[in-house]
């Protein structure tokens, strides 16, 4: 693991408990599986098949390993793709993708959380964990042009000398 900063991450695996600990932001994802250094100094590869959820948080003592929200109660309101995803076990997760094709990763998808203001700010999804993504929607869409406010020539200038 090079370099110097690393982020704070849970794993969520599907048979066995989470494990918390560090990965690099720039290389943790490796060809088959995420690469782990586990607040004790051992190392560990984590295959994408046994993961289900990389979250990454604020604070690696807290207790809780999964995500406080799982749905957004209304449309969200960052800018990009509003998903639903469907994991293997049949748990079902909302989140926001980045609308920008380039940042999508090989081995699956990183995206916002419904609640990100908690202790997880950002959940890494292998594909290898999902049934299902669907598209609910896209939000702040580049494509939809504002339209321009109305001219209001009779309204008199107060300011204007």
């Amino acid at each position: 693991m090079s370099g110097s900063t690393t982020k704070k991450v849970f794993v969520r695996r599907f048979d066995r408990d989470s494990l918390a600990g560090f990965v690099s932001p720039g290389t943790y994802l490796g060809p088959t599986g995420i690469e782990l250094l586990k607040p004790d100094g051992t190392r560990s590869l984590v295959p994408y098949e046994d993961i289900k959820i990389v979250s990454f948080v604020r604070d690696l003592d807290s207790k809780e390993p999964v995500p406080e929200g799982r749905l957004f109660n209304a449309r969200p309101k960052l800018g990009g793709l509003w998903v639903r995803m469907k994991f293997r076990d049949g748990e079902i997760s909302e989140g926001v993708l980045s609308n920008n094709l380039l940042q999508l990763e090989r081995f699956g998808f990183t995206l916002v959380p419904p609640s990100p203001y908690g202790n997880h700010q950002k959940l890494f999804v292998p594909r290898a964990a999902l049934v299902e993504v669907h598209v609910l929607g896209v939000i702040g869409s580049p494509l939809k042009s504002r339209k321009p406010k109305k001219d209001r020539g009779d309204q008199i200038g107060l300011f204007e000398g």
